[in-house]
């Protein structure tokens, strides 16, 4: 129960409430695929590259191509946020703040998708037939773009973007595809100190920080403060295709606003949900490790 809410009290405050800073959307739902769950676990099969044969003879025998299957297992954790409204508060308030504490509870909903996301870019994800075969992202240099990348630990730098860019293309993701990357405002500041003062690039970058924009060099970029980093604190920087990411809903957002006579009626506002990510294919993601001063 919220001890907090006597803060909202008439005396000395305004009529309205104002939302402290904090994330109120989803930044990745919308740059992943979304597809609903049925029950807590849910399998999603995939069929790999096959080559055929040239018919070198006539009148002989098909020859059959083995196609590889393969599938990936998505678990739905189940989540909720409630607290409660004093009927005494409630009463003394000059405006009902239930709907101020919906809008908090649904941006605390948003930043959860996007902690399942952010976890999936890097972490295990699960093969097999029933799901129990274990996928550790790669660190090759076939999918991670190095700290150091022009000999000495650096931030973010044009030459990381180009190598991210080049290391999508060369694992066979296709020139049209969707191409997300997920940065820090660190990494957006980086650009900024990299680029020349009056070229197409800096130009371009700080559109980008402004919000004009959300596109460059074949990305388009998603700030977030939620990213993670590894044991030597450089940050981990997905670059990644639209498909290669899953969200998996079993059940979305539902907020219920309930009197509960048992707390003195006080009215509680509850939002639950019950969602989960995972990495469908390494190929489709790639890692930027970045340092931060």
């Amino acid at each position: 129960m919220s001890d907090q809410i006597t803060t909202a009290l008439i005396k000395g405050f305004k009529k309205n409430f104002q939302m402290l800073c904090q994330q109120k959307t989803s930044v990745f739902r919308n740059a992943v695929r979304e597809e609903p769950l049925d029950g807590e676990d849910d399998f999603f099969d995939q069929i790999g590259a096959s080559d055929g044969a040239d018919i070198t003879d006539r009148h002989g025998d098909t020859q059959y191509t083995v196609t590889p299957h393969s599938r990936r297992k998505v678990s739905a954790i189940p989540w909720e946020w409630a607290d409660l409204i004093d009927k005494a508060d409630k009463v003394r308030m000059l405006a009902d703040p239930e709907s101020d504490y919906v809008k908090s509870a649904v941006a605390a909903a948003n930043r959860r998708i996007d902690d399942h996301i952010i976890a999936a870019f890097f972490g295990t994800a699960y093969t097999g037939k029933t799901g129990t075969t274990d996928v550790t992202y790669p660190t090759t240099a076939a999918y991670v773009v190095p700290v150091n990348l022009t000999g000495s630990n650096e931030g973010m730098t044009l030459n990381k973007l180009i190598r991210a860019k080049k290391l999508l293309l060369a694992l066979d993701n296709e020139p049209g595809a969707e191409f997300h990357i997920a940065i820090s405002p660190y990494q957006l500041d980086d650009l900024l100190k990299v680029t020349q003062i009056g070229s197409a690039d800096y130009n371009t970058v700080r559109a980008l920080q402004a919000g004009e924009i959300d596109k460059f060099m074949g990305f388009q970029f998603h700030v977030s403060n939620r990213l993670l980093v590894d044991t030597n604190s450089y940050r981990r920087l997905p670059a990644w295709v639209n498909d290669g990411m899953l969200l998996g809903v079993s059940d979305d957002q539902e907020v219920m606003i309930d009197v509960l006579p048992a707390k003195r009626h006080s009215t509680q506002v509850r939002v639950t949900m019950d969602m989960g990510s995972t990495r469908m294919e390494e190929a489709k993601v790639v890692e930027i490790k970045c340092y931060e001063a």
